[in-house]
């Protein structure tokens, strides 16, 4: 697939040209997010709302289907580059970091592993090309006890009728296709959930609340209403009963994703600070020069390359076939909390400054809180290493 606009060293080529080369791919995904994504992060933040020409060169560029095979559009790449655009993408705007990480390392992941040959013809090259995607697992009452799910889904004849509603919904508000969670037996526990894959289109489907967010304010967040939505049996992701397993393995893939995102944050927050150091004055001469400031910096870098070891560590782990469950757990709880120590520690480098929007760092700052929350929260992930400690 012909890419549009990636450039290294000045010359255009398709992504796929730098599929042998991992620092070739990041410094195209780089000089992107800072060209395009750059200019357009403020005035997204203030809208809250993803512009869409920016979400279709997002799209033309390749990143969003990065490990879909090119027979269907994508740009047949790896696990590891997945992650290394989404640091990148989230160093310069965390918002279009979690577009791009719940795009690939969710609703594509689950698509590959579980659809059938003629599911993945069906919706594989929209999801590498033009259409964003929902991964709807969250409930009212179904947060960190995922799986306590309501929403129903009742046989009836070659469909399934779903009734219920889901919240929290990432990309929900632009998406044209979701991955809905449903239970086909409420009394079977986990062994009812079933993944349905529902178009927007489809009759009694809606997009409801969109929520008014603190931070990633540009990344929606909504309800989903299902009144009476009907999903042919032939749209059922994997098989009845498998949405626990369907959901649990992409989950423990995304938590991977979500380090990659906070890590690509606390960089971005990081070079913010650097740069500033260097140009703000004080008693004659750049912060930059004092001990205090040096010492500062020195430990937020140490921390955003711990963050960035572990995400890695636990990336390499998943391709090579190896278990990871501990490893994305640490990721993903390490870059939450150092994505947000190291944003707090830019805005109080900058001073007064960095606390008005005039200055990136407050948005990063802000944008950083999700992280201890979603696709798991922190005490969560602490649950799951205790749990791997003493199995």
């Amino acid at each position: 697939m012909e890419t549009k606009g990636l450039t290294t060293a000045g010359d255009a080529r398709p992504l796929t040209a730098f599929n042998e080369d991992e620092s070739l791919f990041r410094d195209a995904v780089r000089q992107f997010s800072k060209k395009e994504i750059g200019p357009r992060v403020r005035e997204m933040d203030d809208d809250g709302l993803f512009h869409p020409p920016l979400l279709k060169q997002i799209f033309d560029l390749g990143l969003m289907g990065i490990e879909i095979p090119e027979e269907y559009g994508g740009q047949g790449g790896t696990f590891f580059q997945a992650l290394i655009a989404i640091e990148e993408v989230a160093a310069v705007d965390p918002s279009a970091g979690v577009i791009v990480d719940v795009q690939n390392t969710l609703v594509n992941n689950a698509v590959i592993r579980w659809a059938t040959a003629e599911q993945k013809r069906r919706w594989l090259p929209r999801l590498a090309t033009n259409t964003l995607a929902c991964y709807a697992l969250s409930e009212a009452g179904a947060g960190s006890d995922a799986f306590a799910l309501t929403t129903r889904a009742v046989a009836d004849g070659d469909d399934y009728v779903l009734n219920g509603r889901k919240m929290w919904i990432t990309n929900a508000y632009e998406a044209g296709i979701y991955l809905v969670f449903a239970t086909v037996n409420p009394e079977a526990g986990y062994k009812g959930i079933t993944c349905f894959v529902v178009p927007r289109a489809a009759a009694g489907f809606a997009v409801g609340k969109k929520e008014d967010k603190l931070g990633i304010r540009a990344s929606s967040t909504c309800e989903l209403i299902l009144d009476n939505v009907r999903v042919p049996k032939s749209d059922v992701l994997g098989e009845i009963g498998k949405g626990y397993k369907i959901a649990i393995e992409t989950l423990n893939e995304g938590r991977i994703g979500i380090g990659a995102q906070m890590t690509g944050l606390a960089h971005g927050a990081l070079q913010h600070a650097i740069a500033y150091s260097k140009e703000r004055k004080q008693f004659g001469k750049p912060i930059a020069e004092f001990q205090a400031v040096q010492m500062e910096l020195a430990r937020m870098a140490t921390d955003v390359e711990t963050a960035r070891l572990l995400t890695y560590n636990a990336a390499r782990l998943r391709e090579a076939g190896q278990p990871f469950l501990k490893e994305a757990a640490m990721a993903k709880y390490w870059a939450s909390q150092v994505a947000e120590s190291v944003a707090s520690r830019a805005v109080e480098i900058f001073g007064g400054v960095g606390f008005t929007k005039d200055y990136p760092v407050e948005k990063l700052y802000r944008d950083a809180k999700i992280g201890r929350i979603y696709e798991g929260t922190s005490h969560m992930q602490m649950l799951t290493i205790a749990k791997q400690l003493l199995s």
